[in-house]
């Protein structure tokens, strides 16, 4: 079941319901553009903002590209204001742990004031909802798995602690301005659009179900950080969640507060987790082809198992993942991998 419809709901704007725009913050990047194609399908008028520093001109297929830097306060506010926007999703943010470790001014500057100076512009053109892209970082270490959206926000890294930062500011923005927020924290995005219009291509390459495809077509072998944890096979259990089942989340969590009004905070994950060499089995299976690897030493703050608890979400937003199956988003990734050996092919 994907994320329900409300065709009745009108904007704050008032209007045709059709005519209701959204801004996506780093559009062009991985998930923000599969959340622009789930807004495009539930008749939302669409208006990417993005820098493209990340993100690409080619993965912008739905709606119409505005290039700015989200710290240009004036420029997101001409955006919302001459689109008529009524609503912000926001993707726009640094990604990387392990650079934001050795960054961490990069990190903050771009992923706290940068997302603050979104909100600033909202609070100043009036729009009232906000949809955020958070992390299962914000957690920390695990006490307890499967994580619920109750357990501390302890981060380990700059990555985590920028994402929470914006989620600590959120209730503020909500009491003075009106902002009506939900903020959501991904386990690990992964998978492609199964259309294959849109897809994953960074640069480098971070996440692990495309390093494995890469490997297996011939690129870079494969590292494994560890095979010694306390999990059944000795690496690590990830909850791996498809990024389409992620853009319904958004579009789930915007009629949400459109409806209703009320802010939250979400995990989003399938609560079944992969370890990695299950990740390395179903690549090989899906792609027939071996996946060289090499084991390397464990790398300082992965955890043994991370997965979510996702209840909230499936009850609150009506939202249950679409795509749950390794092997069917392993096989969305291969397809698109397949079909655009060099991604967008812009960089």
């Amino acid at each position: 079941m994907g994320a329900r419809s409300h065709p009745a709901a009108q904007s704050p704007r008032g209007g045709d319901p059709a005519r209701r725009a959204v801004l996506v913050t780093g559009g062009a990047g991985y998930i923000g553009s599969h959340a622009a194609k789930a807004l495009h399908r539930s008749e939302y008028r669409v208006v990417v903002y993005d820098n493209l520093a990340a993100g690409h001109r080619a993965a912008v297929k739905y709606g119409e590209l505005v290039e700015g830097d989200i710290a240009d306060v004036d420029r997101v506010r001409h955006a919302l204001r001459s689109h008529e926007i009524v609503a912000v999703m926001h993707f726009a943010a640094f990604l990387d742990v392990g650079e934001s470790v050795r960054e961490p001014a990069r990190y903050y500057r771009n992923n706290v004031v940068g997302a603050l100076s979104v909100l600033e512009a909202m609070a100043a053109e009036s729009v009232k909802h906000f949809v955020f892209s958070s992390t299962c970082a914000t957690y920390g270490e695990p006490i307890e798995t499967p994580i619920a959206e109750t357990h501390p926000q302890k981060p380990i890294n700059s990555y985590g602690e920028t994402k929470l930062a914006v989620e600590r500011a959120l209730p503020h923005y909500e009491r003075a301005y009106g902002i009506r927020f939900v903020a959501l924290r991904y386990f690990n995005a992964a998978g492609a659009d199964p259309d294959g219009e849109v897809g994953e291509d960074h640069s480098p390459e971070i996440h692990v179900i495309p390093r494995t495809i890469d490997a297996a077509t011939g690129g870079a072998g494969l590292q494994v950080f560890g095979d010694d944890y306390p999990t059944p096979d000795g690496t690590c259990l990830r909850d791996y969640i498809h990024v389409s089942d992620l853009a319904a989340a958004h579009l789930a969590a915007l009629e949400a507060i459109i409806e209703t009004g009320k802010s939250g905070a979400y995990n989003l994950g399938t609560g079944h987790p992969h370890s990695v060499r299950e990740v390395i089995a179903s690549v090989e299976r899906v792609t027939g082809r071996r996946v060289p690897w090499t084991l390397a030493p464990r790398r300082p703050g992965d955890a043994a198992v991370l997965y979510a608890a996702p209840h909230k979400a499936q009850s609150e937003l009506h939202w249950t993942p679409r795509y749950a199956d390794l092997e069917t988003i392993v096989r969305t990734a291969w397809e698109w991998h397949r079909t655009h050996p060099h991604g967008y092919g812009d960089k």
